[in-house]
């Protein structure tokens, strides 16, 4: 399988009346199946459709979000299957060798064993998985100035080069608290785009994100939620709306949940504290 993260293709296209043959750019949508190494032992974590390209970044993000790995030292390497046949790389196929003695059991990921790039795991289960989980507190003390978040979603569009050419891939990114553009991914997946996000922060040490902004440029469900929580990152902006999980995840955990995100205006559905204001609040309803 190639690592293309998008194909051309004839089409026709119909304007005014007339229809005419054109060249047209595709979003790339490959399986990549994310297989465990530990002691001998092996097994596959998920299978997922995912834009080529970050796919170590991606089993990274994903395996940190689930717990399986810490930090980085937690992984030995991870390299791509090799076809016995044609002794030629799969690149649907990603190895990733532990440094843990033995696979732990991880009923969590049967959940997990296939994920589609339109939505990511699915059950009101990850709330209590979450609350099991030893995560640092979100800091309480991060605030950005409202003119900065309205500004993130134009620097987001300019760092979307395949969205560019192809108009169908979400994407996510991280910023500091002055709004500069720190590192954004894109996928089929917005799920996939998150994580991928979060993997360069963990194979970079760059986690926790417990000082910057995250923006994904589709709706706030509650699975970007999660891996929003798990980063540590205290601000989630969405371009479109989040779902009602995704605002009861914000809630118990005290993230910033920030939806339609579009041109000056944008919703704030927990945690106004953290976002400044020129005017005091005013209660309209």
């Amino acid at each position: 399988m190639s690592r293309l993260n998008r194909t051309k293709r004839r089409i026709w296209t119909v304007e005014n009346g007339q229809m005419r043959r054109k060249s047209d750019y595709l979003a790339g949508e490959e399986p990549l199946e994310i297989q465990l190494s530990a002691g001998g032992e092996q097994r596959t974590a998920a299978i997922t459709m995912r834009t080529p390209g970050h796919d170590y970044e991606l089993a990274a993000g994903f395996l940190y979000n689930e717990g399986i790995v810490q930090d980085k030292y937690d992984i030995i390497q991870m390299t791509y299957c090799v076809d016995g046949e044609r002794a030629l790389q799969e690149y649907n196929l990603l190895n990733v060798n532990l440094r843990s003695a033995r696979l732990a059991d991880l009923p969590q990921l049967d959940r997990h064993f296939f994920t589609n790039s339109a939505c990511g795991v699915c059950g009101k289960t990850v709330l209590d998985d979450l609350a099991k989980r030893d995560l640092p507190a979100l800091p309480n003390d991060f605030t950005v100035d409202a003119p900065i978040i309205t500004r993130l979603p134009d620097a987001l569009r300019q760092a979307q080069n395949l969205f560019e050419s192809t108009g169908g891939l979400h994407a996510a990114a991280l910023f500091t608290q002055d709004g500069q553009l720190i590192e954004a991914r894109e996928d089929v997946g917005r799920h996939n785009a998150l994580d991928k996000l979060i993997g360069w922060g963990l194979l970079n040490k760059q986690l926790p994100f417990d000082d910057k902004i995250i923006l994904v440029s589709g709706r706030a469900s509650y699975e970007l939620l999660q891996k929003c929580r798990v980063a540590g990152a205290p601000i989630f902006c969405a371009v479109s709306a989040p779902s009602s999980l995704a605002v009861e995840l914000a809630e118990q955990f005290g993230i910033t949940l920030i939806g339609f995100l579009r041109g000056e205006r944008f919703n704030i559905y927990n945690g106004h504290e953290r976002i400044l204001v020129e005017e005091p609040v005013a209660n309209l309803a």
